[in-house]
C-alpha cells in the first residue's frame, strides 16, 4: 500500500542571518518524515513570492514566523491528510489554490516552499531512492560547475564595493571533488593576500571576504592573484562570474556605481562589461541591469550575448510567464533558479523547463540567508543544471550543499559526469 500524509507540522527555526525562518515536516503514515528549511533573500526582486512575517516589533523585529507556522498546521495540515506525497504537482497545486493569492502572501511564500520541498523529500523516503533520482530519474547523472563567491559587496556586506558578489569557477576542473579544491586552495590564498594588504577578512551573509576594496577593478585583480598564487591559470583552470545585483543601485534610470554617486546609463554599464570581458576572464555576469530596465538588458544581450553567459534573476525570479516574456525579448541567454522565489518544486521545474525549451541555461541558486538543507543540491543534479551558486568555501550553510554534491558524486561512482559549460560558444 502506498505511504500517505498522516500530518504536516512547522516551527519556527533560525537562518543563517540569526532570522527566522519556516521548517517544516511531512509526516507519513509509514513513520517517514520528509524535513526542509525555506531560505530567504537579502537582495530580493520585487515579483518574488512574498514571505510572511508577523510583524511583531517585539520579537525579532518584526521578522518573526509564528503565523506562517501556524497556517503550516492548521490549514496547510488539513488540506494535505491523506494525500500520496509522491504526486507533487497535485500537492503543490493544492497549495497554490487554498492560498489563493497571486503570491502566496496569504499563507505565506515561507510556509508554502518548506511544505513543496518536505513533500518532495517525504515522496523520495516513500520511494525509496535519493532526492535527485526521485526528481530526475536514472538520467540524473551531472554534476552542477559552483561559482563560489569570493568577495562580498551591495546588500551581502557592508563595504564600499555597491556591486554584490565576486565569484570564482573552477572551469578545468573534471570532478567535484577536484574543483572543490580548486576554490577551497584559491579562496584560502586570497585570504593570505588579503592580510598582506591589510584588509580584514571577516566574511559577508554567502561566506566570501568584506574587504573596503576601492574599486570593482581592485576585487578581480586580488581574486586573478590569489588564482595564480594558487597555482592555477586565470580563464583556463579557474575563471570569474560577477552578480552586480544592479537592482539594488539602479534609480531613476541610472546605475549608481560607486559610494562618490557616479552614475552610468544601460549602455555605458553594458561598455564596462564589455571592457571587464576583453581584460578579466569573465564568463558569466547575472543581474548586470536592473530588473525593471528591459530596453537595457535588450542592449546588454545583443552586445555580450555571443562573449560571456549572462544570467537573469531579479528579472525572471523563476517565473515561468517572466522566463516567456525574457525569451520573447531576446534578453538573457541563462536563468537562475532560486526555489523560494517561485514558492514551490513543481513550479520550480516548469520555469527550468521553460528556460531549456529556449535552449537558455539553467543556474540553480542558494540564498543569502540559508540553512543546513541541502535540498538544492540535489536538485541541482535532478534537473542536470550543470551548475549552481551556493556560496563561498566557508560557512556551514554553505559548505553543508558542497559536501552533498560530494555525496552524490560518490553515490552515482562512475556514472557521474561533470562538465564545463563554458568549453564551447559563450566561454
Amino acid at each position: 500500500m502506498a505511504a500517505k500524509i498522516k500530518n504536516v507540522n512547522a516551527r519556527e527555526v533560525l537562518d543563517s542571518r540569526g532570522f527566522p525562518t519556516v521548517q517544516a515536516d511531512v509526516m507519513l503514515d509509514s513513520g517517514s518524515v520528509g524535513r526542509a528549511t525555506a531560505p530567504a533573500g537579502a537582495s530580493t526582486g520585487k515579483r518574488e513570492a512574498s514571505e510572511l512575517r508577523d510583524g511583531d516589533p517585539k520579537r525579532y523585529s518584526g521578522k518573526g514566523v509564528l503565523q506562517a507556522v501556524h497556517n503550516v498546521q492548521t490549514e496547510i495540515a488539513r488540506a494535505l491528510a491523506g494525500q500520496d506525497p509522491t504526486q507533487q504537482e497535485k500537492i503543490d497545486r493544492t497549495l497554490i489554490d487554498l492560498d489563493g493569492t497571486g503570491n502566496k502572501g496569504r499563507l505565506g511564500a515561507n510556509a508554502i516552499v518548506a511544505v513543496s520541498m518536505a513533500t518532495a523529500r517525504a515522496g523520495a523516503l516513500a520511494a525509496g531512492v535519493p532526492l535527485y533520482k526521485y526528481l530526475g530519474g536514472n538520467e540524473a547523472t551531472l554534476l552542477p560547475l559552483p561559482m563560489m563567491n569570493v568577495i562580498n559587496g551591495g546588500r551581502h556586506a557592508d563595504r564600499a564595493l555597491v556591486m554584490q558578489e565576486f565569484m570564482i569557477t573552477p572551469i578545468g576542473a573534471s570532478a567535484m571533488s577536484q574543483a572543490l579544491r580548486m576554490a577551497s586552495e584559491t579562496f584560502h590564498r586570497l585570504k593570505t593576500l588579503l592580510n598582506q594588504r591589510g584588509y580584514p577578512t571577516s566574511v559577508g551573509d554567502e561566506g566570501g571576504f568584506a574587504p573596503s576594496l576601492s574599486s570593482p577593478e581592485n576585487a578581480l585583480e586580488l581574486i586573478i592573484e590569489a588564482i595564480e598564487t594558487a597555482g592555477y591559470k586565470p580563464g583556463r583552470d579557474i575563471s570569474i562570474a560577477l552578480d552586480p545585483a544592479a537592482s539594488e543601485f539602479y534609480s531613476e534610470g541610472k546605475y549608481e556605481v560607486d559610494k562618490n554617486g557616479t552614475q552610468k546609463s544601460s549602455q555605458a554599464m553594458t561598455a564596462l562589461y564589455s571592457r571587464w570581458i576583453r581584460t578579466y576572464p569573465i564568463v558569466s555576469i547575472e543581474d548586470g541591469l536592473s530588473e525593471d530596465d528591459w530596453s537595457g538588458w535588450e542592449i546588454l544581450t545583443e552586445k555580450l550575448s555571443d562573449k560571456i553567459q549572462i544570467v537573469g534573476d531579479d528579472i525572471f525570479v523563476t517565473d515561468p510567464e517572466l522566463i516567456r516574456k525574457g525569451i520573447e525579448r531576446r534578453i538573457a541567454n541563462a536563468v537562475l533558479i532560486k526555489v523560494n522565489q517561485i514558492g514551490t518544486v513543481s513550479e520550480t521545474i516548469k520555469a527550468i523547463q521553460t528556460a531549456r525549451d529556449a535552449n537558455y541555461r539553467v543556474v540553480i541558486s542558494h540564498r543569502s540567508g540559508e540553512t543546513e538543507d541541502t535540498f538544492i543540491a540535489d536538485l541541482a543534479v535532478a534537473v542536470n543544471a550543470g551548475q549552481i551558486k551556493t556560496g563561498s568555501l566557508c560557512r556551514s550553510e554553505r559548505i553543508a550543499k558542497y559536501n552533498r554534491l560530494l555525496e552524490i558524486e560518490e553515490e552515482l561512482s562512475t556514472r557521474a559526469q561533470f562538465l564545463n559549460p563554458f568549453a564551447k560558444a559563450g566561454g
